[in-house]
């Protein structure tokens, strides 16, 4: 079976709400209004390539977390990073930094040298390495810096189109989404994108989609607010839609092991009441497909095969492969060792209901590991030290 190929039942989704094309700056007109969310060692150049082939070309699929610094130094592994696939159209970057002159420098060399046609700043990451410099979730308790990375970042975009994307706060006793949100529209991005969890929860328990809803109220009219958070299926992101108002969705976790959501989501936007489910033989070929991109991206089939093994599990969750199977599958070496041993399974098994749902990381709540006094002075504007712009990109 080719990955064209789709037998499957198909599965009753909710009509969707109306909604309009994604408006980013003056020249970039998303449809559906659908983002793929940056994902360390995820969200690189094939995996984003197999997400666009899904949806036929349609929504916006951002790469991995650039940092600034690294950017700026040229860094090999960043440059790397930021190569595009000819077809992807338009090119998106986000960005992570934390000094407001390397990030006004890291945007302006992305507009002189043509590198991107879209950037995101990275005001949501909870890993430590990031918020103990200060950086993605930590940022914007610090209202005067964001304010400051904002006016850098957006006075050297020129025509580029300045997006955000952030999550509520570090904790319930440190919310800062919607102070955040204004001064985000006061500095003029384009569009601000929330994920209802707090830094402390990291991806643990349910995202709230009420703030989403109260971020949408809180900023002008005219700037889009997207909203991120448990979008497992099609039927989910209708739901936050009509639940909360915002005007698109960013998909992180859902899509791991099932680029096809983006079809979904294509034809839930455009009006369709069904959407195909796959069968295991329409995965194994999107697995094989997905492996290929990585070898080619690489330049080493093994080392592209290698660094597939992570996506077995999400790819074959709730289908009967096996555990034995499972494992030898996420031991392959090369694609005819895993098209030999995927043959294995029975291909015309229907999708299962106990594939939806969760994936990804679900573990509970984390420390915020912060810099010393972190918390003592929200309007505070210094940078946090010498060396907390990172060195290195992918998250």
């Amino acid at each position: 079976m080719t990955v064209t190929d789709v037998a499957a039942p198909a599965t009753p989704s909710a009509a969707p709400p109306a909604v309009a094309p994604l408006r980013l700056g003056a020249k970039l007109r998303i449809w559906p209004p659908v983002v793929l969310a940056p994902m360390a060692g995820i969200t690189n150049a094939p995996f984003r390539t197999l997400c666009r082939e899904q949806s036929g070309g349609k929504g916006l699929f951002v790469s991995e977390m650039i940092t600034t610094r690294a950017l700026v130094e040229r860094d090999a592994k960043t440059l790397r990073l930021i190569r595009f696939d000819p077809s992807e159209q338009p090119r998106s970057i986000q960005l992570y930094g934390v000094d407001p002159v390397i990030v006004g420098k890291a945007v302006r060399m992305i507009v002189d040298e043509d590198l991107a046609d879209h950037i995101d700043l990275n005001f949501g990451c909870p890993v430590p390495k990031v918020t103990r410099k200060g950086g993605g979730s930590a940022l914007p308790y610090k209202r005067n810096l964001m304010r400051e990375l904002l006016r850098q970042a957006v006075g050297n975009a020129g025509e580029l189109p300045v997006t955000v994307k952030m999550r509520k706060g570090i904790d319930d006793d440190h919310m800062t989404y919607l102070d955040a949100g204004r001064i985000a529209a006061e500095e003029g991005v384009s569009a601000i994108a929330l994920h209802g969890r707090t830094a402390i929860q990291h991806y643990s328990g349910q995202a709230d989609w009420e703030s989403i809803a109260r971020l949408r109220e809180a900023v002008p009219a005219e700037i889009p607010v997207l909203g991120n958070g448990d979008i497992w299926s099609a039927d989910d992101a209708v739901r936050m839609v009509r639940e909360t108002g915002c005007d698109g969705v960013v998909v992180g976790r859902g899509c791991l092991g099932r680029p096809w959501l983006f079809k979904e989501l294509v034809s839930v936007f455009e009006g369709e009441v069904d959407y195909a489910r796959p069968d295991f033989g329409y995965v194994a070929g999107v697995m094989l497909r997905h492996a290929e991109l990585l070898g080619e991206w690489i330049g080493d089939e093994a080392r592209g095969v290698i660094d597939f093994r992570k996506h077995v599990a999400w790819y074959t969750k709730g289908f009967s492969v096996g555990s034995e199977l499972r494992s030898r599958l996420a031991l392959a070496s090369s694609l005819a060792e895993m098209g030999e041993l995927l043959a294995q399974v029975d291909q015309e098994q229907s999708w299962p209901e106990s594939a939806d749902g969760p994936r990804g990381r679900t573990s509970g709540a984390h420390r915020v590991v912060l810099p010393d006094g972190w918390l003592d002075d929200p309007w505070d504007c210094a940078i946090p030290g010498a060396d907390a712009e990172l060195d290195t990109s992918g998250g």
